[in-house]
């Protein structure tokens, strides 16, 4: 029976919007902080860990001391998480972490951007520069564009198959009010006939920028259950990098989240049939295609087949990005990967109006980095679940 590893008390996030004027980044992390704070019962005061993302442009160095000095916070424990949109989930488990080693009680984890006319830009010289984008390899479309193709090409998977994952976000995008799509449904159709941006993927296909930011608070085990505070626990988690630029690959057609879905599941002492709502990564619809596979459930090439057998929705066979992921909700910057956490905690606490799935105990969340290629999955699991595991269920 697995216990549980550390318990999510709290969360806040800002609604999406495609241009701030003025924002910064630091201003909208201290909104989506005061809403966990809010959210969790509990005081700054309480908060004794730090868990931040790099931010380009705006605080280049020193991140984890800014954000602390701008919040009014002086952690025992304070770190940058760099791993793309997988940050988020990887934020959770190091927060765990951090608290079993005795570093701290509570953690903030906080992730945000801003998006102003001008987005400030810093010098960029990875190994990439040199060896891949002068040959074409220049930015996130034409890489999943590429893994896309190299899908198509090995399994005969069609368009068609993917514009169906579009088509469910936007479709779960209608009962989150603050999703960027909220209001505007598309059927797979129209995914087809979006433009093609980078061959074969299509408009629709491709998550929307916007600027947002998630906050999560994570505590131990003892301090959620003295609080008496319907909490999300942590049930295992993985976490695997392979490479970074998409030449550097081991493979096309699978990635690094298969590895860590794996160790996520052993952990946790599950397996992915368990789970009640699958929360996962989507900048691009390639990206779910290929977690659905290197989950188990369903085999390599056949993501298509088992889209069309089953139903997506809070109330469907499989609840799949309730919130409408990041291609129905949006996605604000490395804040994308967070809102698969926090709309797992909503589901498992039963705070997600309007969309609440039934009974839900175990959700899957993943994040993934760069190009298939930093990724992290957890395992949380409903307050009811946990305490079972403790021994101290009704």
């Amino acid at each position: 029976m697995s216990q549980p590893k550390a318990a999510i008390i709290g969360v806040g996030e800002l609604k999406p919007c495609r241009v701030t004027n003025g924002a910064s980044t630091l201003g909208m992390l201290a909104q989506a902080s005061a809403l966990a704070l809010k959210d969790a019962g509990i005081r700054k005061s309480d908060i004794d860990g730090l868990l931040v993302g790099p931010q380009v442009g705006e605080t280049p160095q020193h991140v984890p001391a800014t954000v602390a000095e701008y919040l009014g916070l002086q952690p025992n424990m304070a770190n940058v998480v760099d791993l793309g949109g997988a940050s988020g989930p990887g934020m959770i488990w190091r927060a765990a972490a951090a608290i079993e080693a005795g570093m701290c009680h509570t953690v903030l984890c906080v992730l945000g951007n801003h998006r102003n006319p001008e987005v400030p830009r810093s010098p960029n010289r990875n190994p990439i520069r040199e060896f891949d984008v002068p040959f074409g390899a220049s930015g996130a479309n034409t890489t999943y564009a590429q893994l896309k193709q190299a899908h198509m090409a090995a399994f005969q998977s069609k368009d068609e198959d993917f514009a169906l994952i579009t088509q469910w976000a936007r479709h779960n995008a209608q009962y989150h009010p603050h999703a960027i799509f909220n209001g505007k449904p598309c059927d797979a159709s129209d995914v087809l006939q979006s433009p093609l941006i980078a061959e074969p993927l299509h408009l629709y296909e491709i998550v929307m920028p916007v600027a947002g930011a998630e906050a999560v608070i994570v505590t131990s085990v003892e301090r959620a259950k003295a609080l008496k505070k319907t909490a999300a626990y942590l049930m295992g988690a993985g976490e695997k990098v392979t490479h970074r630029a998409l030449s550097q690959a081991p493979d096309l057609t699978s990635g690094p989240l298969k590895p860590s879905m794996a160790q996520a599941f052993k952990q946790s002492n599950t397996s992915v049939t368990d789970m009640d709502l699958l929360s996962l990564y989507d900048c691009y619809t390639i990206m779910v295609a290929l977690t659905l596979e290197d989950s188990g459930i369903c085999a390599p090439g056949k993501f298509g087949d088992f889209l069309r057998h089953n139903t997506f929705g809070y109330d469907g066979s499989c609840p799949m990005n309730t919130h409408g992921g990041q291609l129905g909700f949006g996605q604000p910057d490395l804040a994308g990967g967070m809102t698969h956490v926090v709309e797992a905690v909503h589901q498992l606490r039963e705070t997600a109006h309007g969309r609440q799935i039934r009974s839900a105990q175990y959700a899957l969340v993943t994040g993934n980095g760069a190009t298939l290629s930093e990724a992290v999955a957890l395992v949380l699991a409903s307050e009811k679940v946990a305490l079972d595991n403790l021994g101290e269920g009704q």
